[in-house]
């Protein structure tokens, strides 16, 4: 990683290139801000990347916005009646970004967003299509969380 100065959208982006997929880049961005273990956050973030382990679902940069807006407000209480406020403050907040990620990209399908399918067909093509376009939808969500999480 780079200076101690750069944007928490420059950081992510370079985990990604360094090797991370785009839902572990994104949570990475967040782990010191919201006291989370990076090793434990990596981890937990793996298998959304590609839009859910190469299935191409939901784009892993949007999953990994996710995880954060629902690490920072997402209810936690023993009794899930106790905080349905903060639940449903997550949910909004969710609702939020994906209308902001889909105004930016037009979609938040991974498959849409990259045009080509990464489990069958050319892995060269592929790897190409992924980095030309994943570090722009990594850079898009941790803008769009900037936007969202810190607005209050």
């Amino acid at each position: 990683m780079k200076d101690v100065g750069q944007s928490r959208a420059d950081k992510a982006v370079d985990m990604f290139d360094s090797g991370f997929n785009c839902a572990q880049a994104v949570v990475s961005a967040y782990c010191e801000e919201l006291g989370v273990d990076m090793e434990a956050a990596l981890r937990l973030a793996c298998g959304f990347g590609a839009g859910m382990g190469r299935l191409q679902g939901t784009c892993g940069a949007v999953s990994g916005a996710y995880m954060i807006i629902g690490l920072k407000y997402g209810n936690s209480a023993v009794s899930a009646a106790e905080d349905k406020e903060a639940k449903e403050k997550t949910y909004a907040m969710v609702r939020e970004f994906a209308g902001r990620f889909e105004e930016r990209n037009k979609t938040a399908v991974c498959r849409e967003l990259l045009g080509i399918g990464l489990i069958s067909g050319d892995g060269r093509q592929a790897a190409e299509r992924v980095n030309a376009v994943c570090p722009k939808m990594v850079r898009d969500a941790v803008e769009i969380l900037e936007g969202i999480l810190f607005a209050e």
